[in-house]
């Protein structure tokens, strides 16, 4: 699968995404301008000049995007791992009656339903 199937196929929370600018800069000294991309977090000033090496300033934003941050597949496993244990565990210990009733007050909230 290539890297950009991934990051279509990747479901992440709306905090695990960075933006990232496709920008035009220019340097400060020999007014060369160049287009690279950047996170929308660098600052406007900063990037040196391929050139002359001295700093350059952001002129336009070409293009804006999203993209998925990389989850770290060691967390990600403990969590499955975890959940795999805790669900029939959680299960065992619930009554009938009890799993039911949790399952009633979910539906209820999920259609907007007030609860008895």
């Amino acid at each position: 699968m290539g890297t950009v199937e991934w990051e279509r196929n990747v479901r992440t929370h709306p905090r695990m995404r960075s933006t990232v600018l496709t920008v035009r800069r220019r340097c400060l000294v020999c007014d060369e301008e160049e287009v690279c991309e950047e996170p929308a977090e660098a600052e406007p000033i900063g990037r040196a000049c391929s050139s002359c090496h001295a700093p350059t300033e952001r002129v336009a934003v070409v293009r804006r995007r999203t993209k998925p941050l990389a989850r770290n597949p060691h967390a990600a496993a403990l969590g499955r791992l975890g959940g795999l244990k805790g669900g029939p565990a959680r299960a065992q210990l619930l009554s009938a009656e009890r799993r039911r009733e949790i399952a009633r007050h979910a539906a209820r909230k999920r259609w907007g339903l007030t609860d008895d």
